[in-house]
């Protein structure tokens, strides 16, 4: 035992304590300090000193005050706080502002990017922007304008919701800054501030007393049962539950979360949610005034005041809300509603909406809009304000690059052109986070491979490594991630909370400790980067099989194994199927021979189909299946890289010839098919009809 050492109570300890545990102590507090640089507290005071000359340029009339922005743009609908209110303190500080979102859905459709696009007006304006994913407040679901209660969402279906949103919402707050540059917002670095959030961060955490005797408390049940909500679906719906009734009063705590610790001055909602929006005022209000801790009290003046507006309601043609629950949702996964077909629903707009929707969907100046307008309405038969409005919104959504491909389409005869899908994690190029979009991020992979082999091999099925190689380099230098709970070793890993969506790195564990990251044992989310996600459904072994489908790696489905296995199949009979008996240069030679006959032979599939359709060069064929035995001449075995893109490209050229002759077969069939029956009718016939 070593030696008690007496100090002051100062401490906060006992007087007398060993050395040791008083080692600890002071490194336990030591390693919860936190230290702000100088630099940090220049670049704060310059960012003050910049804001109070925006404000000076805007009470002089020199710029725009953003709020006014909004009103030109048609983004404000009903108020929660005066405009005065507003306006004065939107000039005073960098207010923060916020948009929630429960996820309830795979995706966000175009409807939520309507409260989105002022948010993103503010942030690339030098305010806080907040994108808060509901991932507790989902279990509840907002009753708001709903006569029946929301169907409780499993476990799985709500962790894909939320990885799926939560990375949509990345790639697009990245293709907000793109257009904030592209339209001459220079970006303040460590300024310009937005998050992605999630409510479970601090719901898991917080203590249920505290939210009733903080804020429960304080709210009355007269103005709540008061509320349209409850009266209209307590009278024509199903009843209000208690967690429905309470729903306003949770999304006010999260405002109040982010209040406090983050400057959110500002809610920002769809024109349904104003009744929330009020709801979370007064909340905020109460909590304010009844803080009980000295410290953390705030003041009532206007720099400590909650507003909030709604933007208006997006209906079709037709007056129908646009949203998942309608049924006519357009998404903005394109896997659910692709890039074609969302850029297609806005050159489908009519005349008479069109420049509101630039206006509300595109970062073009309002004088640019209306010229474009003035374009249009020279020849509205061409719809050059659509091609401008549809070609903004696919390139916020999706970005440029994809825009323009996309329109290229449209203009191209209305062709879909090929698909755009990305398989597997790109080596030859940049990982951007719009090749991301074209990721499909939810698959399925057998229950054999998940839970019986090594997560390299899972890593590489899923398309997020080049190989099993490269998968294993990337466990050596944590460059993947999995859902679970951050810190915990994979043999006593709890797994992803629900709710939650938080990452571990991947290290090479035992392939039984796999188990332990699954959701409900049926989901596992892999991540690469910081785009690329594959949230992997578990299925069985059967059900694999009766799909048809094949991973990467799979046993048996390797293209050099495919071919010499078609190859063997047209071998002589009484040969055997043993590779190992081509181990003679004669035996090779005899079976690269008939190899390359294998190819013309094919034609038997189309009668009549000349032989050509199906020829490769025989030089090329010999070279692939040379490359392949090698291993039996002990030259060494090549890369599976090398022999996999040789025979791509063979099979490629085989295909397009096959397109070319049996396109020029069928044609010619058709030709002597005409000819015949022309030739067979009789002369009156003949005189008769005139044949082209």
């Amino acid at each position: 035992m070593l030696p008690r050492t007496s100090f002051p109570s100062a401490y906060r300890a006992a007087p007398t304590l060993c050395r040791r545990c008083l080692l600890r102590s002071m490194t336990a507090r030591g390693q919860q300090s936190r230290f702000i640089s100088t630099s940090w507290l220049e670049k704060q005071d310059e960012a003050k000193r910049k804001w109070e000359e925006r404000a000076k340029l805007i009470e002089e009339g020199k710029i725009q005050h953003i709020w006014d922005t909004f009103k030109d743009r048609g983004y404000v609908k009903d108020l929660a706080g005066t405009e005065d209110q507003i306006k004065e303190l939107m000039v005073q500080k960098r207010i923060g502002a916020y948009v929630g979102i429960d996820p309830t859905a795979p995706s966000l459709h175009v409807g939520h990017l309507l409260p989105l696009m002022p948010l993103f007006w503010m942030y690339i304006n030098g305010y806080r922007a907040v994108t808060l994913v509901g991932g507790a407040t989902a279990r509840v679901g907002d009753p708001t304008d709903r006569l029946q209660s929301r169907v409780p969402m499993k476990k799985t279906d709500m962790t894909m919701n939320i990885t799926k949103i939560h990375y949509q919402l990345k790639r697009i707050w990245l293709n907000v800054e793109a257009q904030a540059t592209r339209f001459g917002y220079e970006k303040e670095p460590r300024i310009w501030n937005r998050a992605i959030l999630n409510n479970s961060q601090w719901y898991a955490s917080l203590s249920f007393i505290e939210v009733v005797s903080r804020l429960f408390k304080g709210m009355r049940l007269g103005p709540m049962l008061s509320r349209e909500t409850v009266k209209r679906k307590m009278e024509k719906g199903d009843g209000m539950s208690l967690d429905e009734f309470v729903y306003p009063l949770m999304q006010a705590w999260d405002w109040w979360h982010m209040f406090r610790k983050m400057g959110v001055r500002m809610q920002i909602g769809g024109s349904d949610q104003y009744g929330n929006i009020i709801s979370g005022i007064e909340s905020i209000k109460y909590l304010r005034d009844t803080e009980p801790d000295p410290d953390q009290k705030l003041s009532d003046d206007l720099s400590n005041t909650p507003i909030g507006f709604t933007v208006p309601l997006l209906t079709d043609s037709s007056g129908a809300k646009f949203g998942k629950s309608s049924g006519n949702a357009v998404w903005l996964d394109q896997f659910m509603t692709s890039t074609f077909d969302l850029y297609g629903y806005f050159m489908r707009r009519p005349d008479a909406d069109v420049e509101n929707l630039l206006k509300l969907f595109t970062f073009l100046p309002l004088e640019e809009v209306s010229e474009i307008m003035e374009h249009h309405n020279q020849d509205p038969s061409k719809r050059h304000a659509q091609y401008a409005l549809a070609y903004e919104v696919v390139g916020l959504i999706h970005g440029l690059e994809e825009a323009a491909t996309v329109q290229d389409q449209h203009k191209g005869l209305f062709s879909k052109g090929g698909a755009t899908e990305v398989s597997s994690y790109p080596t030859g190029g940049p990982p951007t986070a719009n090749m991301a979009s074209a990721f499909r991020v939810d698959i399925k992979l057998p229950e054999s491979l998940v839970l019986g082999k090594s997560i390299t091999r899972i890593l590489y099925a899923a398309g997020l490594a080049d190989s099993v190689t490269d998968a294993n380099r990337l466990t050596q230098h944590q460059g993947a991630y999995v859902g679970g709970a951050p810190g915990q070793p994979a043999a006593t890993n709890r797994g992803i909370s629900t709710g939650e969506l938080t990452f571990t790195p991947i290290k090479n564990w035992f392939p039984q400790d796999t188990r332990n990251f699954l959701v409900d044992g049926k989901l596992l989310i892999l991540r690469r980067g910081k785009h690329f996600v594959r949230v992997v459904e578990v299925v069985s072994d059967a059900e694999w099989e009766a799909s048809g489908m094949m991973y990467f790696g799979e046993p048996g489905t390797g293209r050099v194994r495919l071919l010499r296995d078609a190859l063997m199949t047209g071998a002589k009979e009484g040969e055997g199927h043993d590779l190992s008996a081509l181990s003679s240069p004669e035996a090779r030679r005899d079976f690269l021979d008939r190899a390359e006959a294998l190819y013309s032979d094919e034609a038997g599939r189309f009668k009549g189909l000349p032989s050509e359709a199906f020829m490769v060069k025989k030089t090329r064929a010999r070279q692939i299946l040379e490359q392949s035995f090698r291993v039996f001449a002990r030259s060494g075995n090549q890369s599976a890289q090398a022999k996999t893109a040789a025979i791509d490209e063979v099979l490629e050229r085989a295909a397009r010839n096959l397109d070319g002759h049996v396109e020029n077969y069928m044609a010619e069939k058709k030709r002597q098919e005409k000819k015949k029956i022309r030739t067979s009718r009789p002369a009156d016939e003949k005189s008769a009809v005139r044949w082209v």
